[in-house]
């Protein structure tokens, strides 16, 4: 199963897409002596795992099931006719067919009070489709099932979290160290179990690490990188081939074995997006299946190794590219060591960069990759990794030059700042946010901030004196950023709480609690205009660059 991510357009939808929520393996859950639960149909051989709990009883469960799930019934539906029917084609083999379709991982069947015992007849029908049955007895509460899978998906979760802050650090340490690009691809081995590798685009191995591929595993590969690699020969678009061609790919091997391709491109030099050169190396990285901590990682080693090998300025070979390219290492060297942005910001070109925050749409799975690439930049924070329990999370982009053709990106809300100097950059980073959040609450799909021009009212006030006034309306608040964002966002959006809470992923009741906690803190009515007019005021003064 191949799938890759293109400039033109998002990917296609994945058929069966793990869910976001880390995997628990059956066999914990019937490891928990406090359940008494026992498996009494379906495979035993193979580990199944669980992604969360849903209890229905439904005669179709189907329309509710996103995959994943252990299923919990007492059989409300089952009448005793219905449980003593074993036959194919029957309404027990239709409802295990079904659910197995949908993509439950497993069912489990709670006795008493509905049914004495487990319908032989469900039994008959896991064995024969293969979906694990599990008996929960009649002590065991469905609540406590879903507890325990939650506590061992909280779990899972500080794994990851851990493993992917350890990967991050070694990858920065890494990318620091004499000879870059070698060092990067062992750590990257290291964190994801797989082999890992710096491919030309003939598919020769330029550098590599962890273990050595199987043979269909190369072979794969190779097919891979002729993918992602643009065709300088292509004459029959009037496109540049660069636009054409997928900046991404992974396969799925006949063992499970996750297979991962990235294009390595410079960042983009100028005004215009960096087109990927057709000499341009590849990663190719390889994982266990639905493995998201280490589909994470290889992004991030994507993006370093695009800095460390990549090429922009000039053509390549040339001294203005290699003194670019040379600039580049230098300042993520002295940023991983601890100097500040504006200590680095002598050494990169451009000197202006662009932020942009990006928050994926609902009904979008369109990857991170394809995001970067219809940017034009490797420059790119994935963000954390998703958490169902948490909002949706903001990925943040840099983008160098003024980005004049900056559009919405297909499956994405965006939040552009204005072009700054690095130095400024933690502002614009404020001010891409902010923006980010009025497009959510107007369902656009793209908002840029505007700083207010030289005759503007802010212009007329010094802006230490704009700083002071700020410290001197808004001082109860300074400590507590939610509330310094929510009343942002509410004058914003003209007192309105619904577009407020859409912007800032909260229910509307959230808002009106911070709302008015904020005009017990200030002691002021927030109905009054001229109120609000003063401390929009304060607020963008703090945003103000100094």
């Amino acid at each position: 199963m191949l799938h890759s991510s293109s400039r033109r357009a998002a990917p296609a939808p994945h058929p069966a897409a793990a869910p976001p929520t880390p995997a628990v393996p059956l066999s914990t859950l019937l490891d928990r002596a406090d359940l008494g639960l026992r498996q009494v149909a379906g495979p035993r051989g193979a580990d199944a795992v669980v992604h969360w709990v849903h209890t229905s009883e439904m005669a179709d469960p189907v329309p509710y099931l996103l995959g994943g799930e252990l299923l919990l019934t007492a059989g409300v539906h089952f009448d005793p006719a219905v449980a003593a029917d074993a036959g194919p084609g029957t309404y027990l083999d239709g409802y295990v067919r079904r659910s197995l379709a949908a993509g439950a991982a497993a069912l489990g069947f709670g006795v008493l009070p509905v049914h004495d015992a487990v319908p032989a007849a469900l039994v008959d029908a896991c064995d024969r489709h293969g979906l694990p049955l599990l008996e929960v007895p009649p002590d065991t509460p469905f609540t406590a099932v879903e507890s325990a899978v939650w506590q061992a998906v909280t779990e899972a979760r500080h794994r990851e979290l851990t493993r992917l802050s350890e990967a991050q650090r070694a990858l920065s340490a890494a990318a620091a160290r004499p000879d870059p690009a070698p060092a990067v691809l062992r750590a990257l081995s290291r964190h994801t179990g797989g082999w890992a590798a710096l491919l030309a685009p003939g598919g020769d191995e330029l550098a590599t690490a962890g273990p050595a591929p199987a043979p269909a595993c190369r072979a794969a590969a190779v097919r891979l990188v002729r993918i992602v690699t643009p065709d300088e020969h292509d004459e029959q678009s009037t496109l540049p081939t660069w636009h054409l061609t997928p900046s991404s790919a992974t396969d799925t091997l006949a063992d499970g074995t996750h297979l991962a391709v990235y294009t390595l491109t410079g960042p983009a030099s100028g005004d215009s997006p960096a087109p990927r050169a057709a000499t341009a190396p590849v990663l190719a990285v390889t994982s266990r299946p639905y493995d998201a901590t280490a589909h994470t990682v290889a992004g991030v080693a994507a993006v370093l190794l695009s800095l460390i090998t990549g090429q922009s300025g000039g053509p390549a070979g040339t001294a203005t590219a290699a003194a670019t390219l040379a600039g580049q290492r230098a300042a993520l060297t002295r940023m991983l060591l601890g100097a500040c942005p504006a200590d680095a910001a002598p050494l990169l070109t451009p000197s202006r960069w662009t932020v942009v925050h990006a928050q994926r749409r609902r009904d979008s799975d369109a990857s991170v990759e394809a995001l970067a690439s219809a940017l034009g930049t490797s420059l790119i924070d994935p963000g954390p990794l998703p958490d169902p329990a948490a909002p949706r999370p903001v990925v943040r982009a840099l983008i160098p030059g003024d980005a004049p053709r900056l559009a919405a990106a297909p499956g994405w809300t965006l939040g552009a700042g204005e072009p700054v100097p690095v130095a400024d950059l933690p502002v614009a980073d404020r001010h891409a946010a902010t923006a980010l959040r009025r497009a959510l609450a107007r369902r656009a799909p793209l908002a840029r901030h505007r700083a207010p021009g030289p005759h503007s009212v802010s212009a007329l006030v010094a802006p230490p004196d704009a700083e002071a006034h700020a410290r001197e309306h808004l001082g109860p608040l300074l400590d507590s950023p939610d509330l310094l964002v929510t009343l942002r966002a509410w004058i914003a959006q003209h007192g309105s709480w619904d577009r407020t809470a859409t912007a800032l992923a909260v229910h509307r009741n959230t808002v009106r609690q911070r709302i008015t906690r904020i005009t017990r803190l200030l002691g002021t009515d927030l109905d009054d205009a001229d109120v609000r007019m003063e401390l929009w005021f304060a607020l963008k003064a703090l945003d103000t660059p100094r």
